[in-house]
């Protein structure tokens, strides 16, 4: 036998399922065997009455779930396995599943919550943040497009929230994450061990989802002050809303009003440093996903994938960001004044894998 913990813990307590995230050591980021742990602890959950709802959450307190195991990626397609493409689909079953649950799901999130963190929260039913929590979908920053559902839940954010957020690729504190509606409910760092406590406590009535509505209505609050999302919304609906990217950089570039000229500067240097492909297919698959299914969603995300390691940036940003670290990826299209049109349709209109050979959600 292994001495070595498990990836995921699984335990029930008072009808509950909890879910632990066990590798703190890597911010819990995402591997295939816990994708596989996860989903199949799911599975068995769903169907066995004496479980009535299921939490899911993470050990260590810095990060719920930095991501997929992005250097695992870079690895799979470097060797010529088909092991990235194998993750991304098992990983994506596994979050639609998640937004298709029969029972309540509590995400408790404290730390980080990114990429692939996301995915697992997004379909949650309750999702509960503390002041601790930094959420955000950061792919265009290593040359990819905000998957794991992202066309999906980004594209119906309040306004072009969803849009900034994906282009952008920046992260967001707890008062943002709940005015954005990425977060039901907050409570305070402190107040998880009381929120645990009161979960072992509970007499479940016919409605599990009510009551746990009714427990987190006692301990968390629904907004907070001080979001800067709020702050700069009428200049994030204005901007963001342009058809394409280049517009996008013209409008931020020239925003004079003193209330959102500095952010205005910043997020145009943001847009500077990420690809150029990337942010221009961000865009577009967000337009998309608003008029999609959730499961049309992931199909999309999952069919793109192989042309996004061949042809986009993907493989380059690792390297520059995670393999040596030297920050300075080569991106294939080195800046947004250089992007036609062309270089994003050879990528968004790539002959797609066939996704049947994959398992239905």
């Amino acid at each position: 036998m292994s001495s070595r913990p498990a990836v995921v813990l699984a335990t029930v307590r008072n009808r509950i399922g909890h879910l632990t995230l066990n590798r703190p050591e890597g911010l819990n980021a995402l591997n295939l065997p816990m994708v596989r742990l996860l989903q199949q602890q799911l599975r068995d959950w769903e169907t066995n009455d004496d479980v009535v709802a299921v939490v899911l959450r993470a050990e260590g307190e810095k990060a719920f779930c930095a991501g997929g195991d992005i250097r695992m990626l870079h690895e799979s397609h470097a060797s010529g396995s088909d092991q990235h493409l194998v993750f991304l689909a098992e990983e994506y079953q596994l979050d639609e599943h998640i937004h298709n649950y029969s029972k309540p799901i509590l995400a408790l999130v404290d730390g980080l919550v990114l990429g692939g963190g996301m995915g697992l929260v997004q379909g949650a039913t309750l999702r509960v943040i503390t002041e601790r929590t930094r959420m955000g979908m950061p792919e265009v920053a290593i040359g990819f497009y905000p998957d794991v559902g992202g066309s999906y839940f980004l594209s119906r954010l309040p306004g072009e929230l969803g849009t900034y957020l994906g282009v952008t690729g920046n992260q967001v504190r707890a008062a943002d994450a709940l005015y954005a509606g990425l977060a039901d409910w907050c409570i305070s760092s402190s107040q998880v061990a009381e929120l645990d406590h009161c979960l072992n406590r509970m007499s479940w009535s016919d409605s599990p989802l009510g009551a746990l509505q009714a427990l987190l209505a006692t301990l968390g609050v629904r907004m907070l002050p001080g979001s800067e999302l709020k702050a700069q919304r009428a200049a994030i609906d204005e901007h963001f809303a342009g058809s394409h990217l280049q517009a996008i950089c013209t409008s931020l570039k020239g925003e004079t009003a003193p209330a959102h000229a500095d952010w205005a500067e910043e997020t145009a240097d943001v847009l500077d440093s990420r690809s150029p492909l990337a942010m221009a297919a961000t865009l577009q698959l967000l337009r998309r996903g608003s008029q999609l299914d959730l499961h049309a969603c992931f199909q999309q995300e999952l069919a793109l994938a192989p042309a996004w390691f061949d042809r986009g940036d993907l493989v380059e940003g690792i390297r520059a960001l995670i393999i040596d670290k030297d920050k300075q990826p080569r991106w294939r299209v080195p800046s947004v004044s250089a992007l036609e049109p062309a270089h994003v349709h050879m990528l968004l209109n790539a002959t797609p894998i066939d996704t049947s050979q994959w398992p239905a959600a």
